[in-house]
């Protein structure tokens, strides 16, 4: 990988850990591109970009002025825009693309799962599981249960959000990854009746399904949207793979 300049898009802790292998790497130059939407984001090794590129336009001629030669995005399964922004901006810039995506969760013997499309589905599924639900689906979308006004809600995100909530509420915040020990004693003390949870992946946020599963609890998880269609891999050395093949690209 003599040279290149590789391009993160991040903000997720496969993001953080591709940007540490890189930074290791004194043949590569790689710049973390993070969405900017918490205030105190953890910063991977070497040079980081925070906020936005206006659009699949606005990429494109980042990535030709920076001479950026891959593009490896590693951003949250649930980004569908930037997703898309990023297959168009590497095909108008010549660029190769990667999606470093985790693996999706699945579902196991115990689990009382029930799968839905979006988050207004969620609300309607998750209203008939009980009185007290733990919205575990991040800060961004918590609108969509900001008019249920006959359930209680746990919700848990990493920093206070900014939009609307449900008006019966406790806010909790805290930063994974959490035990299977801590979602439980959670889960209790808070009398939760079922959950609500995107589907992330991963490992750092997979506890609280193990703690459901201990409990009997019902989850409702959201389907990821479809993001891109761009060549994806699922770990990080099948990424760093895929940048010493196209490493050859670059020095012809």
């Amino acid at each position: 990988m003599n040279g290149c300049r590789v391009l993160v898009l991040g903000g997720t802790a496969e993001a953080f850990a591709l940007a540490v292998r890189l930074h290791a790497d004194p043949n590569v130059v790689a710049i973390s591109s993070l969405a900017g939407r918490l205030a105190r984001p953890r910063l991977p090794p070497g040079e980081v970009r925070i906020g936005g590129f206006g659009g699949a336009d606005g990429l494109a001629a980042y990535l030709r002025e920076e001479r950026i030669d891959a593009t490896i995005d590693a951003t949250h399964p649930f980004a569908a825009t930037i997703s898309r922004n990023a297959v168009r901006a590497c095909a108008r810039a010549d660029i190769p693309l990667l999606v470093l995506e985790r693996p999706r969760w699945e579902e196991v013997a115990g689990d009382r799962w029930e799968r839905v499309p979006d988050m207004a589905s969620a609300v309607h599924a998750a209203r008939a599981l009980g009185p007290r639900i733990f919205l575990t689906i991040g800060r961004t979308e918590l609108a969509a249960f900001a008019g249920v006004d006959d359930r209680w809600f746990l919700v848990r995100a990493i920093e206070p959000p900014a939009g609307p909530l449900p008006p019966q509420h406790e806010l909790l915040l805290a930063r994974g990854p959490f035990t299977v020990a801590a979602e439980i004693a959670t889960m209790r003390a808070h009398a939760i009746d079922a959950i609500v949870a995107k589907d992330s992946g991963g490992a750092a946020t997979a506890a609280k399904l193990v703690a459901a599963r201990a409990l009997g609890l019902p989850v409702v998880i959201v389907d990821r949207p479809f993001r891109s269609g761009a060549a994806s891999v699922n770990d990080l050395d099948a990424a760093l793979a895929w940048l010493r093949a196209a490493s050859v690209r670059f020095r012809t």
